[in-house]
Order: structure tokens, then C-alpha cells, then sequence
């Protein structure tokens, strides 16, 4: 034990002697977090939607004081006056303007005569997302629009009640758990799987060998000190991430612990997932490499920034043995939801099993290479 707490030693001080490869650790998901955190989630405001009358009666003019109240309130778009339908057209299909909404002719006269109105709405669907937010404002418009001038006093009609089981969550909250698990995974690769290869490199485990240091300690002990880094990483992405996020989940003391449960078993799965990758590399070329290509292949299947529901087969297969997906769904529970062990029981068990089975085939491969 003393010899392998001497490599756990080592490990750590060469660490805690760069403070710029701590701090770069961190870097990445803390700027992510703020970027995508306010980038993503939120409604759409001030796009800007052509309005091509040709009616000009009654009806189109309160149709018009419609969407400028929406423009003076909920602020989702603006209105763009245009003299006929080509021109908004092609603006919308040149990105000018977002969408445009035609008023026919004799518009008022069919809301009159109730002979089924019609309006024209012209989108950029290549846009989904504001395509999506303006049509369903204009639902909401002509919603409003076909209800009664006075309301039957039997509601005939089907309603439905939503009840929402936990306050209103932010994208920045619910992103915090995906990016807890990546500050971990950059800690793993940085600090562990690139230092592991430029000192197996140089040599410095074959001086190892020498000593009365086994094999079976120097695994240990480099993972040891790897799991260190991470929950050290995972700890501090969780206070500043939590804090950023508006999240009081640091302050209660059992939800500390179902954390820290969940971030060590994370970094052990990490570290056994990196040393069974770069048991058999030379190259110190490879892990620096492998770095992007293994964060988009294990992060975004994670259900991290979008849910795993709405993933092809092929991609939720990923999903289903990525230890991203046990980490994620473990901290939001405890970060979101509040949940106790019994909610992260399952996702605990396999990032366990998960780490120990990769350190163990990575030991047997590590001791057939020396």
C-alpha cells in the first residue's frame, strides 16, 4: 500500500503543479454550460413576419391588432407590412424576413358569412425550430380568434389539465448533469490518459519496474490518482456549475452524498474506460486524437442535451452501454429531481460494475505489454 500511495502521490503533485491543465479541465464544460445553456431552451423572440393584406376590412385589421400585441408583449416576432405576396416569398426564402402570413381578398367578408376563412402562412422549414415557434403562435392567434363572442354556458368541449411534477427546470439546470460528466471525461483524458501515455513514453514506467514496485501497484495506483482527479473535477463542476445554474441542490447534505456517490463511481468507470483505451498505446499522438472523436461518440447519446427517446435504434444501442447515459440520468436525478438511492440504485451498480470489469481485462492486457 505504500508503494502504490507513492505513485498516487506522484500522480497527484505532478498534477496540482500545472494549474493551467487543471483549470483547462474545468474550462470547457463551465463555458459550455453558460453558451449552450443560454443558447438552447429558450422561446423565440423577435423574429419578424411579413404581412401581406389584401382584404384591408374589419376582420384583417383585427387580425393585425392581434399580432401587434404579441410583438408589444410576449415580443416573438415583429411585423413587416408588404405590398404583395412574390416579395415576401422570396424574402422569407432569402432569410429577410422569418415568415409571412397572406390575408386573401374578401377575408372579413367569409369571417362574416362563417364560409371557412382562410389565411396563408409561408415558413423557412429549414429552419425547425423557428418554424415550429411562429406556427404555433399563430395558432395561438387564430385560436383566439375562432372562439365565441359569447361563450356557451355548457362547455361541451374535452380539456385537458396539465400538472407539472417539479418547478419550471432551465435548460442551464437541466444541462449542469451532462456537463458534471464531461468535466469529468475531459479530467480523465487530460489528466489521465495523455500524462499515462507522454510518461509511458519517456519511460518513466519502466523505471517503475525496477523498483520494488509490482505491476498490480502501478495499475492501482494510476488509476487511484486518475479517480482522484475526476471526483476532484466532478466535485468543483458541481458547486460552480450548480451555483451558475441557480441550483441549491450543495446546500442539503444527503443530496451531497448521493452526488459524490455518483460522481466516484463515475470516475472509476472513466478511468477503467481510458486505461483499457490506452493500455496497448505508444503514440503520444493517439489519445490527443481520439479526444474529440471519443466525446462526441459518448456525450451526445448520452441523452445529455436531447432525450434518448427521440434517437434512432441504432443510436439509443450506444446509449444503452455508454456510461455517459448511467452518469447523466444519476445526476439529474439527484441535481432535478431530489431523488434518494432507490432512483439511482441501477445507474450506481453499472457505472460499478462497468469501471471494475475495464480496469480488470485493462490490468490483463497491461501486464502482457511490459
Amino acid at each position: 500500500m505504500n508503494r502504490m500511495w507513492a505513485i498516487i502521490e506522484r500522480e497527484l503533485r505532478k498534477y496540482f503543479r500545472s494549474p493551467v491543465l487543471m483549470i483547462m479541465s474545468l474550462m470547457l464544460p463551465l463555458v459550455q454550460l453558460v453558451i449552450l445553456g443560454n443558447a438552447f431552451g429558450g422561446k423565440i423572440t423577435h423574429a419578424h413576419v411579413g404581412v401581406v393584406d389584401y382584404d384591408r376590412g374589419p376582420q384583417a385589421v383585427k387580425l393585425r391588432e392581434a399580432f401587434a400585441a404579441v410583438g408589444a408583449t410576449i415580443k416573438t416576432f415583429s411585423t413587416v407590412n408588404y405590398d404583395n405576396e412574390v416579395q415576401a416569398r422570396e424574402d422569407v426564402r432569402d432569410g429577410k424576413i422569418d415568415a409571412a402570413v397572406i390575408i386573401p381578398a374578401q377575408y372579413s367578408h367569409r369571417v362574416y358569412a362563417q364560409d371557412a376563412p382562410q389565411l396563408g402562412l409561408v415558413v423557412d422549414n429549414s429552419d425547425q425550430f423557428m418554424s415550429d415557434a411562429l406556427e404555433s403562435e399563430m395558432q395561438s392567434i387564430v385560436d383566439a380568434l375562432n372562439a365565441p363572442l359569447v361563450p356557451d354556458p355548457i362547455n361541451k368541449s374535452i380539456a385537458l389539465e396539465t400538472v407539472e411534477v417539479y418547478p419550471y427546470i432551465a435548460y442551464m439546470k437541466f444541462l449542469l448533469a451532462g456537463l458534471i460528466a464531461l468535466a469529468m471525461y475531459v479530467s480523465v483524458m487530460i489528466g489521465g490518459g495523455m500524462l499515462y501515455i507522454d510518461d509511458k513514453a519517456r519511460g518513466v514506467h519502466e523505471g517503475y519496474l525496477v523498483t520494488p514496485i509490482t505491476r498490480l501497484e502501478l495499475v492501482m495506483g494510476l488509476n487511484a490518482a486518475g479517480a482522484i482527479k475526476a471526483v476532484l473535477a466532478g466535485i468543483s463542476m458541481s458547486v460552480i456549475g450548480s451555483l451558475l445554474a441557480g441550483l441549491g441542490t450543495i446546500f442539503h447534505p444527503a443530496q451531497d452524498l448521493e452526488l459524490l456517490c455518483v460522481v466516484a463511481v463515475t470516475s472509476i468507470a472513466f478511468n477503467g474506460m481510458m486505461f483499457l483505451m490506452m493500455v496497448r498505446v505508444d503514440d503520444p499522438l493517439v489519445p490527443r486524437a481520439m479526444f474529440g472523436v471519443l466525446n462526441t461518440l459518448l456525450f451526445f447519446p448520452s441523452g445529455a442535451i436531447y432525450p434518448i427517446a427521440a434517437f434512432p435504434a441504432w443510436l439509443r444501442a450506444i446509449a444503452v452501454v455508454d456510461p455517459f447515459t448511467y452518469c447523466v440520468h444519476g445526476l439529474q436525478e439527484v441535481l432535478l429531481k431530489g431523488g434518494g438511492f432507490g432512483a439511482i440504485y441501477g445507474d450506481l451498480l453499472f457505472l460499478l460494475v462497468f469501471g471494475v470489469g475495464t480496469l480488470l481485462i485493462a490490468t490483463s492486457l497491461f501486464k502482457r505489454t511490459l
